[in-house]
């Protein structure tokens, strides 16, 4: 009774304070939880795993993304009907190696968030009960040189206060889909 309570404040609080408000608290009990360590901790491969059992929808948030694994189970989520759609930071607009136009080739939609200084994140949600997040960007680096941490957790109610972050911040992004037609770039 007290976790649905907590619950319930937490989503009164989304729905009465203004948009810029980005706190939630959540007590989870009984929730599964994986957490993985790089370099060779096996960070893609849990998030390609994941990305493989997708049944409906992917949502992701990075700030660097140039992990080919990574990129090609996203393709093949979206080639099995699965919703994807990927906000990115504005540098990957400019970056040599970067995932965004070839996502973008691939008819997912790709947005970046003009907005802020940098857009840090590094989130996947999938199904809406998936939540992988932590200090591992989606890159070949991170997997294989960096120090990073990767964590996925299995709750709904987690998954919900991501996605309403996530949405409200997806208002403020602009697509690069825009200038991407018939698999190349616009002139």
């Amino acid at each position: 009774m007290k976790q649905l309570l907590s619950l319930f404040l937490i989503l009164l609080a989304f729905l009465c304070c203004s948009p810029s408000v980005y706190t939630a608290e959540l007590t989870l009990t009984n929730t599964p939880v994986e957490v993985h360590f790089s370099p060779h901790g096996g960070c893609t491969a849990a998030i390609v795993d994941n990305l493989t059992n997708a049944k409906s929808e992917i949502l992701v948030q990075a700030y660097s993304f140039t992990s080919a694994p990574i990129a090609k189970a996203l393709v093949d989520a979206h080639k099995r009907g699965v919703k994807v759609e990927v906000i990115l930071d504005k540098s990957q607009r400019t970056e040599k190696y970067t995932s965004a136009t070839f996502l973008a080739n691939m008819r997912i939609p790709v947005y970046i968030d003009a907005k802020h200084a940098i857009a840090h994140n590094k989130i996947i949600i999938i199904d809406r009960e998936t939540v992988i997040t932590g200090s591992f960007n989606f890159t070949k680096n991170a997997e294989e040189k960096n120090a990073e941490n990767l964590i996925i957790i299995k709750s709904k109610e987690l998954a919900s206060i991501y996605i309403k972050t996530g949405l409200s911040i997806k208002n403020i992004q602009m697509s690069i889909n825009q200038g991407i037609k018939h698999g190349h770039k616009r002139k």
